[in-house]
C-alpha cells in the first residue's frame, strides 16, 4: 500500500529525489535541441511511448504490478489520475515547443513562478499557512508577472502555463492514494491511445524528420522515454516526502540552470521586460528563502531550548 503524503513542514528523506529530479530538468533543454527537426507533437508522443515500457520494467523489478492495476481498478484514484496527466501532457507539450521555438528564456520564467505557484496551492488546499514574508515574496513576484503583460506578452503565456500546469500536477500527486511510479505508470497508459495514434500519424505522412527517419533520430525519441520517466518518477516520490513548500524551494534549481543555457549557449536576447520580471522574481526567492532558513533555524534551536 502507498505512504500516505508527508504532512506539511515533514521532510522524510525527499530531498535527494528532489536535487536529482529538477538538476534533469535543468539540462533536459540541452537534449530536446538535438530534436527541433521533429514535430513538437511527434517528440511528445514518443516520449509517452517509450516511457511506459520502463516504467513496466521498474514496476515488474519492486513488485508494483498490482498497485498500478489495483489504481486502475479504484475510481477516485484513476480520475485524480486522468486530470494530472492531462496537467502532465500540456506541460511537456508546451515546454517542447518553448525550447524548439528558442524561448527557454520564458520556460526558465515558467518553472521560477513554478514555487511560489506551488506555495498558493498548499496553502489554499493542503492548509499550510504562509508568513508575512512568504506573502511579500508571493506579492513581489506578481508584480514581476504583471510587468511581462505589458513589456513581454507574446512569452507570458508560456510562463504562466508552465507555471500553472506543473504547480497543478505535483499538487495532484501529492494528495493522490497511489505510489509514485505506479502512479506514473497510470499517467502515461491513460495518454498512451492517443500518443499512438500520433506516432503513426507521423509515420504515415512520412515527412522525412522524425521516427524512422534515421537512426540516431529514432534513437534519440526512444531516449526520451527514460528523460522522461526518471526525473517525473524522482520528482513525485519527493512530492510525497516533502512538505509542498520545501519542495517548491528546490525547484529553483532547475529555472537556473535553463536561464544560463539560454544566455550562454543558446545565445536568447534578454528584452528588458524579461530583466525586471527576473529581478523581482530573484528578489521574491531571496525573501522566501530568508524565512525559510529563519524557520528551519528555529526549528533546529527549539529541542536545545
Amino acid at each position: 500500500m502507498a505512504s500516505a503524503p508527508a504532512p506539511a513542514g515533514s521532510n522524510q528523506g525527499g530531498l535527494p529525489y528532489a536535487l536529482a529530479a529538477y538538476g534533469i530538468w535543468g539540462f533536459v533543454p540541452l537534449f530536446f535541441k538535438l530534436l527541433t527537426s521533429v514535430p513538437p507533437a511527434e517528440v511528445l508522443a514518443q516520449r509517452i511511448v517509450w516511457s511506459l515500457p520502463l516504467c513496466f520494467l521498474i514496476m515488474a523489478f519492486r513488485r508494483q504490478i498490482g498497485d498500478y492495476l489495483a489504481a486502475l481498478k479504484e475510481w477516485k484514484t484513476l480520475r485524480l489520475l486522468l486530470a494530472s496527466s492531462v496537467l502532465i501532457a500540456v506541460n511537456w507539450l508546451v515546454y517542447i515547443y518553448a525550447i524548439f521555438t528558442d524561448h527557454v528564456l520564458a520556460a526558465s520564467l515558467g518553472y521560477y513562478l513554478n514555487p511560489l505557484v506551488n506555495v498558493m496551492l498548499g496553502m489554499v488546499f493542503l492548509g499550510e499557512r504562509l508568513s508575512r514574508l512568504q506573502l511579500v515574496a508571493v506579492a513581489i513576484a506578481g508584480v514581476g508577472v504583471a510587468i511581462l503583460l505589458a513589456g513581454a506578452l507574446d512569452t507570458l503565456w508560456i510562463s504562466l502555463t508552465l507555471a500553472l500546469s506543473f504547480g497543478t500536477y505535483g499538487l495532484l500527486r501529492k494528495v493522490v492514494p497511489v505510489g509514485s511510479l505506479p502512479g506514473l505508470a497510470v499517467e502515461t497508459t491513460v495518454l498512451l491511445p492517443l500518443a499512438i495514434a500520433a506516432a503513426g500519424y507521423y509515420l504515415w505522412i512520412d515527412d522525412g524528420a522524425g521516427f524512422a527517419s534515421g537512426t540516431s533520430i529514432s534513437l534519440l525519441l526512444m531516449a526520451g522515454g527514460v528523460v522522461t520517466a526518471v526525473p517525473l518518477l524522482l520528482f513525485a516520490t519527493a512530492a510525497r516526502r516533502m512538505s509542498y513548500a520545501a519542495l517548491g524551494f528546490v525547484q529553483y534549481l532547475a529555472p537556473s540552470i535553463a536561464f544560463v543555457l539560454s544566455l550562454f549557449v543558446f545565445k536568447e536576447p534578454l528584452k528588458p521586460a524579461q530583466l525586471a520580471c527576473f529581478l523581482l522574481i530573484w528578489i521574491s526567492i531571496a525573501v522566501f528563502s530568508f524565512d525559510m532558513w529563519r524557520k528551519m533555524r528555529a526549528g533546529r534551536m527549539m529541542p536545545a531550548a
